[in-house]
C-alpha cells in the first residue's frame, strides 16, 4: 500500500518510468528521477518548458501556492514563465467567495511575476474534503540556455538559496497557530506565518543562471535531503554535504523540534539548490540581488551521497514522506 506523498524511487521507476515507452524527437527533456519539467524543442533555437503540480498539503494561501511552486518548477530549467493553467477541484459546500480568493491569491503572484493564466477548469465535486488545485506553467527558454536537474557534475560546488523549510514552516504556522501560541511568542508565529512572502525561486534562478550554473533544482517535497537525492540519483554523482552549512532559520528549527519533525525533510518552496563549477560566485551574485544563500558541498565521483556534521556521517537515502504530513497525523 502507497503511503501519502511522493511515491517511492523504486516505485517511480518500476511503475512509472518503465512504462513510459512511445518516444518522440521532439522531447529534449522527457520523465526522469528529479526532472520537474518537460521540454519540447519549439524552434531552431527556442524550447518550451511545461510543468504541472497539485497543492495538497493545505488549503491556506492554495492560489498563491499553485503559482508559486510550478513557477519555481519551470525557472529551475532557466526558462522564463509565460503562462499557466489551473485545474480547481472544490469540495462540496464551498462558498464562491472561497474560490474567488483563491483566485485572487493566484492573480496577485502572476502579476508579480508577469504570467498569464491562459486557462484551467474548476469543479466541485464530492470527490475531494477540501480545495485542490493543480498548476500547468507554461515557459520558454534558448534551446542553449536549458538547464537540467541532471547536470550536476564532478567537481561542482552545492549552492542553496534562501533557507530550507520555508514552505512548510509557514504551512505549520497556519494550520498549528493555536497549539503554538501556547509556546511561542505572536511576534515569533507571525513571523513563521510570512515566510510565504518569500516562496519564488524565479529571482534566484536568474541571478544564478548569470553567474554559470551546471543544474538547478527548486526543493519541494522531502526537504533538502530529498532534493539533494534527486540531482544526485539524475546526474548519476555521488555528493559531500556539510550539515552545519546548510541554511536554516531558527523558527524553522523550533516549530520541527515543537512537532518532532526533521527540518531536513519538510519541503521547502522557496528554496533553490543549485551545483555549479564555481559556486562562489553564484553566491556573490545572488547576494548582490538580495537573496541569501550558501554553498553547502561538493558533487564528487562515485554514488556516495555524504552528509557530513563535525565528525558525524550519514548517507543520504531516497526521499520519504514529507515531514509536513506527520502533522496531520498527531493530530
Amino acid at each position: 500500500m502507497l503511503k501519502v506523498g511522493k511515491v517511492p524511487e523504486s516505485v517511480l521507476k518500476r511503475s512509472i518510468i518503465k512504462q513510459i515507452k512511445t518516444k518522440r524527437d521532439e522531447i529534449l527533456i522527457g520523465a526522469g528521477v528529479g526532472e520537474d519539467c518537460a521540454a519540447i524543442e519549439l524552434a531552431e533555437d527556442e524550447v518550451f518548458v511545461t510543468s504541472t503540480d497539485p497543492i495538497t498539503g493545505t488549503s491556506h494561501d492554495i492560489g498563491a501556492l499553485s503559482v508559486h511552486v510550478t513557477a519555481n518548477d519551470i525557472a529551475s530549467s532557466g526558462a522564463e514563465v509565460i503562462g499557466i493553467m489551473l485545474s480547481v477541484l472544490l469540495p462540496e459546500g464551498t462558498e464562491e467567495e472561497e474560490l474567488k480568493q483563491m483566485m485572487q491569491q493566484a492573480e496577485e503572484v502572476c502579476s508579480k511575476l508577469n504570467i498569464q493564466t491562459v486557462g484551467g477548469h474548476t469543479e466541485v465535486t464530492a470527490a475531494v474534503n477540501q480545495p485542490i488545485i493543480t498548476a500547468t506553467g507554461i515557459g520558454k527558454v534558448k534551446k542553449d540556455r536549458l538547464i537540467t536537474t541532471s547536470g550536476a557534475r564532478p567537481g561542482d560546488d552545492v549552492v542553496v538559496t534562501k533557507w530550507i523549510g520555508l514552505e512548510g514552516t509557514s504551512i505549520i504556522a497556519k494550520e498549528k497557530k493555536e497549539q503554538l501560541m501556547k509556546r511561542f511568542p505572536p511576534a515569533f508565529i507571525e513571523t513563521a506565518e510570512g515566510f510565504s512572502e518569500y516562496l519564488s525561486v524565479v529571482e534566484d534562478a536568474r541571478a544564478a543562471v548569470s553567474a554559470g550554473v551546471s543544474a538547478m533544482h527548486d526543493i519541494t517535497e522531502g526537504g533538502i535531503f530529498g532534493a539533494l537525492w534527486e540531482v544526485a540519483e539524475s546526474s548519476r554523482t555521488g555528493l559531500e554535504i556539510n550539515l552545519l552549512d546548510i541554511p536554516v532559520r531558527q523558527e524553522t528549527v523550533e516549530i520541527c523540534e515543537e512537532f518532532g519533525l526533521n527540518p531536513y525533510g519538510l519541503i521547502s518552496s522557496g528554496s533553490m539548490l543549485i551545483t555549479a563549477p564555481n559556486g562562489y560566485d553564484v553566491v556573490r551574485n545572488l547576494k548582490n540581488a538580495g537573496i541569501n544563500a550558501a554553498v553547502i558541498g561538493k558533487v564528487t565521483e562515485g554514488n556516495d551521497r555524504v552528509v557530513l556534521s563535525g565528525d558525524e556521517k550519514r548517507f543520504l537515502e531516497p526521499p520519504k514522506s514529507d515531514e509536513l504530513y506527520r502533522i496531520y497525523d498527531k493530530g
